[in-house]
């Protein structure tokens, strides 16, 4: 892959040509475990209240020492960085609580970062999530330990021009479930949220790396993504059935 992904280091909103990319690689989805719906909501709704404090909080939503802002908003959610990288360790954490498409009538896009993610997905009852590529997403499960295999399937990718045409490899997180997603750097993946109580527990690795690989002017989580769409699509374009 090239040492810069992105033309402009510092722009939030930077859009690359969706039918020129290609994957570099695969989304590994490995499921985790399921638990019965009163546990289930009761991890959700905890954490999601602990984003949302978050954003009441005067410390949080202003720059640290470092110059981080912790509680931030992203397309897909409400978003609270758990752990800040420093000079001695490049990585980062957050919890996003999402919010729900088919309420807000809105779906995230299609993005990519310009370094590996690790993602526990995390919904409670009545509560779905959708995650998508443009390559197909790999299921790891192993033989008397993984207790439920999440369902797949493939759509047209509904934001491309006129007139084209690519295939949307997804994937659906089902309720009451932890779900795990390796995405390697410059990997498409879509989340979605259908329902109230979903939330996601994120790992960034290369967090400072990707920061001096850029060469961004200062730490901005949203200067780390490269979207594939202009703008977000009305939820018609991620529904679930």
């Amino acid at each position: 892959m090239p040492t810069t992904m992105k033309v402009a280091p510092d722009d939030e909103n930077e859009v690359h040509d969706v039918l020129a990319f290609r994957d570099p690689g695969h989304c590994h989805v490995t499921p985790v475990v399921q638990f019965p719906p009163g546990i289930a909501l009761a991890i959700t709704d905890r954490l999601r209240h602990l984003v949302q404090s978050a954003h009441r909080s005067p410390a949080a939503t202003s720059p640290d020492a470092d110059g981080i802002t912790r509680a931030q908003t992203f397309e897909e959610g409400d978003v609270y960085m758990l752990a800040a990288p420093y000079e001695q360790y490049e990585a980062d954490r957050y919890l996003m609580d999402f919010y729900d498409v088919i309420d807000r009538d809105i779906c995230s896009r299609m993005h990519l970062h310009t370094g590996l993610r690790f993602v526990r997905m995390m919904t409670g009852p009545g509560t779905r999530i959708r995650v998508s590529s443009l390559a197909p997403i790999r299921v790891t499960d192993v033989d008397g330990v993984t207790t439920f295999r999440p369902e797949t399937f493939e759509d047209d990718h509904p934001d491309v021009p006129a007139g084209h045409q690519r295939t949307r490899y997804n994937l659906v997180v089902p309720p009451n479930s932890w779900a795990d997603m390796q995405v390697p750097r410059g990997v498409s993946h879509q989340f979605n949220a259908h329902g109230p109580h979903a939330v996601i527990d994120s790992v960034h690795p290369e967090e400072s790396i990707e920061t001096f690989r850029e060469r961004m002017t200062d730490f901005k989580m949203m200067a780390q993504t490269i979207f594939l769409a202009d703008e977000q699509p009305a939820a018609d374009s991620c529904r679930l059935t």
